[in-house]
């Protein structure tokens, strides 16, 4: 099974339409042909005010591995949107109905995803498509 991400971006802000689409099988760490396997998921609401670690770096245990994270602001409000950091490096916002797909480092403790809500509860939906964790036996 492959994890393809796939992307069509259209603007008629010009006096010629744009229009530019494009896919990619999201592949392992050094490999041309193994493909990113593993994934987690989950749905998130987050009050104005409320910082959040999205994804802990210190927990991923994919450090110098292959990441990919989907984060999508859910809110049906216009005026509501969320800050996304890393490493306390802001990457931007994401009003209601935005999305962001990017590669994450997870180098270290501090490469955290963090998001903040600002003007009301926004429902955050995301995924992270991984490597996989080596589990440690108890």
């Amino acid at each position: 099974m492959a994890t393809t991400a796939s992307i069509t971006l259209a603007s008629d802000l010009l006096t010629d339409a744009i229009s530019v689409s494009d896919s990619t099988t999201c592949m392992k760490a050094g490999s041309a042909s193994d493909d990113l396997d593993q994934m987690e998921l989950g749905c998130v609401e987050i009050a104005t005010g409320t910082n959040f670690d999205l994804l802990n770096a210190d927990n991923a245990l994919n450090k110098d591995k292959a990441n990919k994270v989907y984060v999508c602001n859910d809110s049906t409000d216009e005026t509501y949107y969320v800050v996304i950091t890393i490493d306390a490096i802001v990457l931007g916002r994401l009003y209601a109905g935005d999305w962001m797909f990017i590669p994450w480092g997870a180098e270290d403790a501090t490469a955290d995803i963090e998001i903040q809500a600002y003007t009301g509860t926004n429902k955050i939906s995301y995924a992270w498509f991984h490597e996989g964790k080596t589990l440690i036996s108890a």
